[in-house]
């Protein structure tokens, strides 16, 4: 699943309930009159307290991915230098690497090595202050997109990014020129299960195959709390990244 943080959201609630000890007879705006945040996918620009009270009520229903309508996603962060490659691996490297994480499940508080490495990764600092969070937020988060910036990372692949925000890591991949509708052996497989396009991310996960029947093979991370193979429907796709593998 996509992850991006509320810190934004519960920054600006704070925000409100001082300001509302200093209202008298007037209504006043928010600090600045025309304060813009993003709370929950939601923009907040101009608004006086009483609309930002309920801005920030219909932000709480306001599913995660609508993030990508409220603003232009930044790029994805660059790839931490590689673990065991000494250059960018090969397509069946970077599989069989993803073939041995299969089965690894959440521990305590939802946690695993990848929110680990991605914890104590350069990409959480900028994606966190992207984001407006705190690279403490990301533990126990959403991991499927901490798991394929994992496997690039250790792999060494150029051209992969790493982010821990599914939409974000797609709009990447599209200003990059690296995006797609073609599935093949070591994409990044970005679905989006009620359609929308890239705004509409919700899940990520690596091809193995495409089975030539409508469906494709993928390793993702953050399946049931753990890394499973799984078969998938094409049309469940919103497109594919391509890394920059060696031949």
């Amino acid at each position: 699943m996509s992850f991006r943080s509320n810190h934004s959201h519960s920054a600006l609630l704070a925000t409100l309930r001082d300001r509302a000890g200093e209202l008298t007879s007037q209504t006043l705006a928010l600090r600045g009159r025309a304060a813009t945040g993003v709370i929950g996918g939601v923009v907040l620009g101009a608004l006086t307290f009483g609309s930002a009270l309920g801005a920030v009520a219909s932000a709480e229903a306001a599913p995660a991915s609508g993030a990508a309508k409220a603003r232009q996603a930044a790029p994805a962060a660059a790839p931490e230098k590689a673990d065991k490659y000494a250059k960018s691996a090969t397509t069946q490297q970077v599989i069989k690497l993803a073939e041995k994480q299969v089965g690894i499940t959440e521990g305590q508080g939802g946690e695993t090595k990848f929110h680990d490495w991605y914890i104590k990764s350069n990409a959480a600092k900028l994606t966190a202050a992207r984001d407006g969070g705190s690279v403490s937020e990301y533990k126990g988060a959403q991991w499927c997109n901490m798991f394929v910036s994992w496997l690039g990372a250790k792999a060494g692949l150029k051209g992969m990014g790493a982010d821990a925000y599914t939409v974000a890591h797609a709009e990447w991949f599209k200003k990059t020129g690296r995006w797609g509708q073609k599935a093949k052996p070591g994409a990044v497989v970005f679905f989006a299960w009620n359609g929308g396009g890239i705004s509409g991310i919700e899940h990520v996960g690596m091809v193995v195959k495409d089975n030539g029947d409508g469906t494709i093979t993928t390793i993702e991370g953050n399946t049931d709390n753990a890394v499973k193979e799984k078969v998938r429907d094409k049309s469940t796709v919103a497109g594919y990244g391509y890394p920059d593998y060696r031949s």
